[in-house]
């Protein structure tokens, strides 16, 4: 079928950057520190593969004869958002750090905000976990009808509001008017992210109805460069949001790790000679986010168990590249991501595998997507693809 695929298990770390003392994020280790957290991972598939290679876990062996090539890559990009991880793993290194707002939004974007939405007032305006917000904000907000507006460590504007108070449609369009006339210029944050919810006060929960509206990539991605080839860009899950659709032939939407991987394997059984893109978000807006190691590792878990229908679906013309984006330590004090190495496994069912070290940049993925496909191009990255 001569595939290839990148998966991005979101929030998934395997370790410490240097730098990461400068983020606040000393000591963090994704897998590391939950292998210890939960006395021992059970992760067999995984195990095979090849992750215990790349960093000690607990549970997690070191294989002698691993499936897959395996490493882990350095992250080059500022900052320890999604937007710019997916899109150095796609090959553009973003050297400008996204705005941040740790005390909340100035008086003139929120003044900004409510004249150009038309909405009466907000509720919020402040660094915050997504679901003590809502508990501590959402009944005023069904009172008021004022969408609550928060943000985190991460470069995001953030806008929570219960379905029925703020329809869908509404909250989207709230979302776009910021994106597009609000947070631009030196204000342009990473992502505004639609956060609906449901419930009654003391059981408000927030709905799979989330809607990223991520800036432009400043620059072309294996997406484009693929598209442009005539290869066909098959994305699936957030990566749609992430790179604001650039360079996306064939979009698929899920709520869900479950359903990103029964995506991954039809898709990747009903094509051919296309880049298949997809993240399972799961680990990190339900478990990375709300400290909930227990979650976090039943959610790999979850993964590893089909793990092998995945690698099933593969002939010996396809690639897979299992990697992350970031990491997200449930295991720390902070809800925030974490400026983590992220995982390497380098499959394929005719690839001699090989310890790939750590890679300097996410961009090599992105460069040996190109060498697969045999295309000239001006990305990061140097390729680690053999042959």
């Amino acid at each position: 079928m001569k595939n290839f695929i990148i998966l991005v298990l979101d929030g998934v770390g395997v370790g410490e950057l240097p730098d990461a003392p400068q983020y606040n994020d000393a000591g963090s280790n994704t897998l590391g520190n939950l292998g210890n957290f939960v006395g021992g991972m059970n992760l067999p598939n995984l195990q095979k593969m090849g992750l215990g290679n790349i960093i000690p876990i607990k549970g997690v062996d070191n294989t002698p004869s691993p499936l897959a090539s395996y490493g882990k890559m350095f992250e080059q990009s500022k900052g320890k958002d999604s937007t710019s991880g997916h899109w150095e793993i796609g090959g553009l290194i973003v050297d400008v750090e996204f705005p941040l707002y740790p005390n909340g939004f100035p008086d003139e974007i929120i003044n900004k905000f409510i004249s150009e939405t038309g909405v009466k007032g907000i509720l919020g305006n402040k660094p915050a976990s997504g679901t003590e917000i809502i508990k501590e904000l959402g009944a005023e907000h069904v009172k008021t009808g004022y969408p609550i507006v928060y943000t985190s460590g991460d470069s995001v504007f953030q806008i929570a509001a219960h379905e029925e108070v703020i329809p869908l449609e509404r909250l989207y369009e709230i979302c776009k008017i910021a994106r597009h006339k609000i947070m631009t210029g030196k204000d342009s944050v990473g992502r505004i992210i639609a956060r609906p919810f449901v419930g009654t006060e003391g059981s408000f929960t927030r709905t799979t109805n989330r809607k990223d509206f991520s800036v432009d990539p400043f620059g072309y991605t294996i997406l484009d460069t693929c598209s442009n080839a005539g290869i066909k860009t098959i994305a699936v899950g957030k990566v749609n949001d992430l790179f604001n659709y650039k360079g996306i032939d064939e979009k698929h939407h899920t709520k869900s790790n479950l359903e990103g991987i029964e995506e991954i394997i039809k898709v990747n059984k009903s094509v051919s000679s296309s880049l298949i893109f997809a993240n399972l978000v799961d680990f990190d807006v339900y478990y990375g986010h709300r400290l909930d190691p227990a979650g976090y590792y039943k959610a790999l878990q979850e993964f590893d168990g089909r793990l092998p229908e995945i690698l099933d679906s593969m002939d010996e013309s396809d690639i897979l590249i299992i990697t992350s984006d970031h990491g997200n330590d449930p295991t720390t004090t902070s809800t925030d991501h974490s400026r983590e190495y992220v995982p390497l496994l380098f499959y394929g069912k005719n690839i001699q595998p090989r310890s790939l070290g750590i890679r300097n940049t996410f961009a090599d993925v992105a460069q040996t997507a190109c060498r697969f496909f045999g295309l000239n191009n001006s990305l990061a990255g140097e390729s680690f693809l053999i042959g």
